[in-house]
């Protein structure tokens, strides 16, 4: 239930009132477990960031699956946000920017610690960049910080102007609009703009603006702390994981866009995701499953993604964030 009330468009006085009545034992609850050292407590709130086509819950799905409910029950403040599913990172951005103030204005901290999965890891680098006072961590979740030849490919197909391309971009319009009118987002969407700002080109414009965390180096590490704010990543690398997953048809279909050798999770490469301190990036996951989709389905004999979640709330712990 977590940060679905904390949306910009929120709604009624109503529905205001129930959801500060919702979150406040929820958080009640968090900071008494933060006070025992809990495994997962951090000293500042964990953000949650989605990335494209992302929300917080739709039809009684949650994107991150599990993901709060493993974090909370071993001490951490956790809060969904949900901001335009399709836009640039910038327009992301400044209204993930509205919605960490809010979580401030709520629990009374001074910073929180964002974790975003995908087009969520430039959207949260974005935010640290232009308000480094806000955030004490980025954590980047098979972001797609250098860009990708999905992106590439699907770009240059609509820039052609064909038929069929254009339709191919009204019908994403029409699923970024219904996604955020079936998760009470309310925002404008911009499939294009979202697209074009995860090519290689665009990319690495976006990275001259904001380079907190990025490689020099095609497939190194980056700062790990920049401007104060210290920078986190981990990526899969298995387009397919597990044949009982519906969504791995996309995975697998989109990395056929990558050239043969390029380890990738079906969307982003693994190089391509690095920032920062680099904790993994050849987990058996792909891009969905990195986020314990669909419904927790994934590897049979790999790593848990709650595991890595968990494991990661506690390192920032350890490093007093």
């Amino acid at each position: 239930m977590l940060m679905s009330c904390l949306q910009r468009k929120t709604g009624s006085f109503t529905r205001t009132l129930m959801c500060l009545l919702l979150l406040s034992p929820a958080m009640g609850w968090a900071m008494s477990d933060q006070s025992s050292g809990g495994y997962t407590a951090t000293r500042y709130p964990i953000v949650l960031a989605h990335g494209l086509f992302g929300f917080d819950s739709l039809l009684g799905v949650d994107y991150w699956y599990k993901v709060p409910e493993t974090l909370q029950a071993d001490g951490a403040q956790v809060y969904l946000t949900s901001v335009a599913n399709s836009n640039s990172p910038e327009v992301r951005g400044e209204q993930l920017i509205a919605e960490v103030e809010q979580i401030l204005a709520l629990t009374g901290a001074d910073k929180v610690n964002l974790i975003g999965h995908s087009h969520g890891g430039p959207t949260t680098r974005y935010v640290a960049s232009v308000r480094p006072d806000l955030v004490a961590s980025v954590t980047s979740i098979s972001g797609v910080n250098k860009g990708t030849p999905v992106a590439d490919g699907m770009n240059d197909w609509v820039e052609g102007g064909s038929a069929l391309s254009g339709v191919a971009a009204s019908l994403g319009t029409a699923l970024a609009v219904a996604i955020d009118v079936l998760s009470g987002g309310g925002y404008e969407q911009d499939v294009i703009a979202s697209l074009a700002s995860m090519t290689t080109a665009d990319s690495v414009a976006f990275n001259l603006q904001h380079p907190g965390g990025i490689p020099l180096t095609e497939c190194g590490e980056g700062d790990y702390e920049f401007n104060g704010v210290r920078y986190y990543s981990w990526a899969g690398a298995a387009p397919l994981t597990n044949i009982l997953d519906p969504l791995e048809v996309v995975t697998t279909t989109a990395a056929l866009f990558f050239d043969a050798g390029v380890a990738n999770d079906g969307l982003v490469g693994a190089c391509a995701a690095h920032l920062g301190m680099v904790i993994r990036d050849d987990f058996a996951m792909n891009h969905l499953d990195e986020i314990n989709q669909t419904l927790g389905i994934h590897h049979l004999t790999e790593t848990d993604p709650l595991t890595v979640f968990r494991t990661h709330a506690h390192r920032l712990q350890q490093a007093g964030l």
